[in-house]
C-alpha cells in the first residue's frame, strides 16, 4: 500500500488563499460588468375578432374542464377553417407562453 502524501499546513493555507483570491477577483469582475439592457415593453396590438372568439372558446372549454374535475393540465383543441387567422402569437400572449 503506498504511503499517503503528507502536505504541510502552509501548502493547504496557500491553496486556500489562492482560491479565495480567485473568488474575490471573479466576484469583482462580475460586479463591474454592465447590467443587461431592459427588455422593451411589448405594445399590445388589437386582437382580431376571429382570434378573440377562439380565445373565448378556449377559456370556456378550460372552465368546463375545471368544473368537471378534468383539470389535469392537458387539453387539446383543433380548428379547421380555410383561411383562418393564425392566432398562435395571440394565444401565446394571452395564456402566458412568453415565460
Amino acid at each position: 500500500m503506498p504511503k499517503p502524501l503528507r502536505t504541510s499546513r502552509r501548502t493547504w493555507s496557500a491553496a486556500w488563499a489562492v482560491l479565495c483570491a480567485a473568488g474575490v477577483a471573479a466576484t469583482a469582475v462580475l460586479n463591474a460588468s454592465p447590467a443587461p439592457e431592459p427588455q422593451p415593453e411589448k405594445h399590445e396590438e388589437p386582437v382580431s375578432a376571429e382570434c378573440a372568439e377562439y380565445i373565448a372558446d378556449i377559456e370556456t372549454e378550460l372552465a368546463k374542464a375545471e368544473e368537471e374535475g378534468k383539470d389535469d393540465g392537458v387539453l387539446a383543441f383543433t380548428r379547421i377553417s380555410a383561411g383562418a387567422d393564425d392566432c398562435s402569437d395571440e394565444l401565446r400572449d394571452h395564456f402566458g407562453g412568453d415565460r
